[in-house]
């Protein structure tokens, strides 16, 4: 039997769980997850090889329509890094939120209009329904707005049906042989999800009373075997955003160096010593040299 491969990128609006259904594909966590729009940032690769399958999916930040509050250097690499994703892909997944369609669902389906690979509808949070009734006729309803692969209601938080939307992708890989060996899971570095983790944490403990200005750089990741010491340094670019990061005697920095450190421990399967530190950069979000400085950079 000859091997197989091929790219899924998969794409939507904010906040529709791309990174949770990437992560339930692969039974463990590479993409951060919170329930802040936008939290992923970057392109980041998943990989699944079963026997002569290989599929590389691509998780990708949520396409947004740039309001004047929004359109900042880093909205606009965001934007353009989910764009990207789309070329020389075998597939692609667009994901929606069970009945809603919204502006910027029309958005990606516009990005969508000249892609050539097969585009598969997945339905998300269908467990969230509160009538069952209204899936059906919907489905037919959004199917008329583009001739979909297929179309599959999904919960990516629970697992339901996403080994139907694995194997409607399996239909659509390449005969070749492999990218990457079969137990690589991902492209991105240690240190790059040691970020991501920091970073994470900060959007669930802090999403309603922080904006997006949070960005956070390691400095120092040193591999002792049993033993790996991390130094991150969280920029934001304020003041007042710096005092409610560390909060009352520290007690908020403290809290998500914990939950942070708990996870790194869990990804590397070592004890894991962690140092934070918060650092005002004024304008870092705006500013497109900073960005590149800070690994905002397109794959």
């Amino acid at each position: 039997m000859s091997q197989t491969c091929g790219f899924v990128a998969i794409v939507g609006r904010p906040n529709v769980g791309k990174s949770t259904l990437m992560n339930r594909i692969l039974g463990q966590k590479i993409s951060i997850t919170s329930r802040r729009p936008q939290t992923t940032r970057h392109q980041v690769m998943g990989i699944k090889t079963e026997g002569e399958a290989q599929f590389i999916y691509v998780d990708t930040p949520g396409i947004h329509i740039m309001a004047k509050d929004r359109n900042k250097a880093i909205n606009r690499f965001m934007n353009q890094a989910a764009t990207q994703a789309l070329r020389d892909v075998d597939c692609v997944v667009f994901i929606i939120d069970r009945t809603r369609w919204s502006d910027e669902d029309q958005v990606v389906l516009q990005r969508l209009e000249h892609v050539q690979a097969p585009v598969i509808l997945a339905v998300n949070k269908v467990d969230r329904l509160e009538d069952k009734s209204t899936l059906l006729p919907w489905l037919g309803e959004v199917g008329a707005r583009r001739d979909f692969a297929a179309i599959i209601p999904i919960s990516a938080k629970h697992g339901t049906n996403v080994p139907e939307l694995e194997a409607e992708v399996a239909k659509h890989l390449s005969e070749g042989v492999h990218h990457f060996p079969e137990d690589q899971v991902t492209n991105k570095s240690q240190r790059f999800l040691a970020a991501e983790l920091v970073r994470e944490k900060i959007m669930r403990q802090l999403g309603d009373e922080l904006p997006y200005q949070v960005t956070v750089e390691i400095e120092e990741f040193r591999d002792e075997g049993r033993v790996v010491h991390i130094s991150a340094l969280i920029l934001v670019e304020r003041s007042g955003q710096k005092k409610i990061l560390i909060g009352e005697n520290g007690e908020r920095i403290k809290s998500i160096g914990r939950e942070a450190r708990l996870d790194m421990e869990r990804a590397l399967d070592a004890k894991v010593m962690l140092n934070l530190w918060v650092k005002v950069k004024r304008g870092w979000s705006d500013d497109e040299r900073a960005l590149k400085s800070l690994g905002y950079n397109l794959d």
